[in-house]
């Protein structure tokens, strides 16, 4: 890549929270900018999960970069980064070597297993749009699989989800999965009560939202309780498979596993031959620059900085904080002038249980729960969704949702027979009769809830 312009040249390697702030901040310097992401979209994490459970669609959540990017300085590719060679002052993606003056790195991070990458396939995590895509399939292809299930047995392994790890993730897809269960799909299918399936969380900590306060993570796993989601803290799961997880040496059936419980930084931070901390972030300067490289910045869920005696938190917010904070540093640095310390100011952080149910911090005092934290989560995530139109979506999606208690973006795309149990006579309606009574079998509207499974 030519600096034919004989501008600084500002390479940024993500378009996400952070990246997109720092990129336009730059927007108007006499610099050229350079952003990669391996998608051409910035994603608004926050709502995944709405998404994989079938409120929302990957479209209101999502905007293409080259639009929120558009102007004269910044120019957008699509690529994946595999390393940077420091010594060389370039970047190695899958479309050759691009150079660089300053070098942005904001990542993220994605799924951690804790040793366990074979359970990928098995229990998928939530971190894209195509993981997004991939648990909604498989939770509506569950139900489809229980509707035709004849065996009772197997049909209650269907109408079993487990979600692993209690952090936000794993807490709001709970809540949203046993919403939906309960109030969204019971009058869409004939043969089994979708407000029987049983919903686990489980977590290896002794609480849930193990990063909030005791009280309000005490409120939430109440909450969870009242939706019927089934919290066990202090369990660490020993196995998961196609067919359920282990915890200990008690087995759980369980057609369906979902992943929220760890993360880990982009395996680019190992190429920088820098300081790592245990989850593999780069461990930054004050100003957020690599040690020893005042022309390498790293943000966002890559970075690893400790403030006051606490670790900047790898969210939304800090991402942000940290994508403007390095605009500012490379004006500095192309001016001559010393970098600045950066410093994190936490405004406060939310998390969503179910309808009319959040808890929530601000400003580290002010604690929320119920409806306050709800509505305050409403507000903060329509007025950090970039662009107009999304913001529209949202906000009509969730008043359409709140008052029918519809999902209606309740989609499977492609051909899935082979993951389903075969159609029999049994799961057929007998035909003649038209008052006939419905079939039973298993979880039918008529029959109690099953005991627990062990």
């Amino acid at each position: 890549m030519e600096n034919n312009r004989g501008r600084h040249r500002v390479v940024i390697v993500g378009g996400g929270f952070g990246g997109l702030q720092a990129a336009l901040r730059l927007k108007r310097l006499p610099v050229e900018v350079t952003l990669l992401d391996r998608y051409n979209h910035h994603l608004f994490q926050p709502l995944l999960y709405q998404v994989a459970t079938a409120e929302l669609s990957p479209g209101d959540i999502s905007a293409p970069i080259r639009q929120i990017l558009s102007g004269r300085n910044t120019t957008v590719l699509l690529a994946e980064v595999h390393s940077v060679d420091l010594a060389r002052k370039v970047v190695v993606s899958d479309g050759g070597e691009i150079p660089y003056d300053t070098l942005v790195l904001a990542m993220g991070a994605t799924h951690s297993y804790f040793g366990h990458p074979e359970w990928a396939r098995f229990a998928p995590g939530l971190k894209t749009i195509d993981d997004a895509r991939e648990i909604r399939e498989r939770i509506l292809l569950a139900f489809e699989a229980a509707e035709r299930e004849t065996d009772p047995e197997r049909q209650r392994d269907w109408l079993t989800f487990v979600i692993i790890g209690a952090g936000p993730t794993g807490v709001e897809l709970a809540g949203a999965l046993a919403y939906m269960t309960r109030h969204s799909l019971p009058r869409d299918y004939r043969r089994v009560d979708t407000s029987k399936a049983r919903i686990l969380l489980l977590e290896g900590l002794p609480r849930v939202l193990n990063t909030y306060p005791e009280e309000l993570s005490a409120k939430a796993c109440e909450d969870l309780e009242k939706l019927g989601v089934e919290v066990r803290t202090g369990t660490l799961v020993t196995g998961v498979d196609e067919e359920g997880v282990t915890v200990g040496g008690t087995r759980i059936p369980a057609r369906t596993v979902l992943w929220g419980a760890g993360v880990a930084a982009s395996p680019v931070a190992r190429t920088l031959g820098v300081p790592l901390d245990k989850a593999g972030r780069v461990k930054v300067e004050s100003t957020l620059n690599i040690p020893g490289h005042e022309d390498v910045f790293v943000i966002g869920d890559l970075a690893s900085l400790v403030q006051d005696g606490k670790p900047v938190p790898g969210i939304a917010q800090a991402a942000m904080q940290m994508g403007r904070h390095v605009a500012k540093n490379i004006r500095q640095r192309i001016a001559g002038r010393p970098l600045e310390p950066f410093r994190y100011h936490d405004k406060g952080s939310f998390a969503v249980i179910g309808r009319g149910s959040a808890i929530g911090v601000l400003y580290d005092k002010i604690r929320l729960s119920g409806r306050p934290a709800w509505a305050m989560w409403l507000g903060i995530h329509i007025t950090f969704l970039v662009g107009f139109r999304n913001k529209v979506a949202v906000m009509l999606n969730w008043a359409y949702t709140y008052l029918t208690k519809g999902r209606d973006v309740r989609l499977i795309t492609g051909l899935h027979a082979n993951k389903l149990p075969p159609i029999h006579a049994a799961s057929l309606p007998a035909g003649a009769d038209e008052h006939a009574p419905e079939p039973r079998a298993g979880l039918t509207r008529h029959e109690p809830e099953p005991s627990h499974l062990h």
